[in-house]
């Protein structure tokens, strides 16, 4: 079994280190204070082409396996995880599922500006009642006339209200299959569709400069193909989303854990007492020998998961 990550994965990895320390780290406790969104770096990760990094060129990303895709975010999220929480949201919940499940025509309009950093795009899935439990959706869609009226709400919605949002893919009850189940399908829902209102950010314990909103349907109108696959298919392209979204979700955690451990270590040698720095006593040092091995062990089993994904083999238990 060989551990040893290639020559793109390595220069992928080392690339957001950098950028992390340099761009997103100096910045990181002003955006923790003021929970500004951080649009510069934002950009400037479009230009690095790390807001495309697992789609193909053709479509304007830059053609990275899925390893390199986490491998990034958990250097992103080391800088900090507002940072690292709006490029995952907007590859594995926004982009990805126009390129799972969109035709070539919606690859072409929705996808590509995405994948060049031209914009963002959010997911919603999550209700005030329900999350991945699709039993509990309450967002209703009905085809009249050859468009869909979408009428509902959503919550805790990452990426929706910034002004490079380009819009929002949201799951909507369409009908009942013939098992007495829910119908669900996902419908695209650009920003500034009449009945589609955007509310105002939350104020959280953390990750604030992520943007996080509420969203309501009041009688939201689209056009009948502005929906991803077949009606129906959204349960199953949800729970698929979500599922490679974890393990992202895991670098992302890793990466944040990593930056504790790393701030841990620096205060340990320069806090003395007893004419020392505590790093040399003992009980300290095994804290952080602990922590080391927990954050190695997770780090492991992310890898191991983004393998399973790249080789089509299950990964999820």
């Amino acid at each position: 079994m060989d551990f040893a990550l290639n020559e793109e994965q390595l220069a992928i990895r080392d690339t957001c280190r950098e950028f992390a320390e340099q761009e997103i780290k100096p910045l990181a406790e002003e955006m923790d204070r003021t929970g500004a969104f951080p649009y510069a770096l934002i950009r400037k990760m479009g230009e690095l082409g790390l807001l495309g990094l697992p789609f193909p060129e053709e479509y304007g990303g830059a053609g990275a396996d899925f390893l390199s895709y986490c491998l990034a975010i958990e250097e992103i999220s080391r800088g900090d995880v507002s940072v690292g929480i709006t490029m995952e949201a907007h590859i594995s919940l926004g982009a990805s599922p126009f390129y799972h499940y969109g035709s070539k025509e919606q690859k072409e309009h929705f996808l590509s500006p995405l994948a060049r950093g031209e914009q963002l795009w959010a997911f919603g899935l999550t209700e005030p009642g329900a999350g991945s439990d699709s039993g509990g959706t309450q967002t209703r869609a009905v085809l009249r006339n050859g468009f869909w009226h979408i009428n509902g709400s959503k919550a805790f919605i990452t990426n929706a209200g910034t002004d490079m949002t380009g819009g929002v893919t949201i799951t909507a009850v369409t009908g009942q299959r013939s098992d007495g189940r829910k119908e669900i399908t996902n419908i695209i829902v650009p920003k500034g569709t009449p009945g589609y209102i955007i509310g105002n950010s939350y104020k959280k314990m953390g990750w604030k400069a992520s943007d996080t909103r509420p969203l309501t349907f009041e009688d939201c109108v689209v056009p009948e193909g502005d929906i991803l696959g077949q009606p129906g298919d959204g349960f199953k392209q949800f729970m698929q989303t979500l599922d490679a979204g974890r393990i992202a979700i895991a670098a992302l955690s890793v990466g944040l854990a990593q930056a504790c451990l790393d701030e841990a270590l620096s205060y340990a040698k320069e806090r003395k007492q007893f004419g020392q720095p505590i790093s040399k006593f003992q009980a300290i040092q095994f804290k952080l020998a602990d922590m080391d091995t927990e954050i190695e062990l997770a780090r492991l089993m992310y890898y191991k998961a983004a393998w399973l994904h790249m080789q089509g083999k299950p990964y999820s238990r």
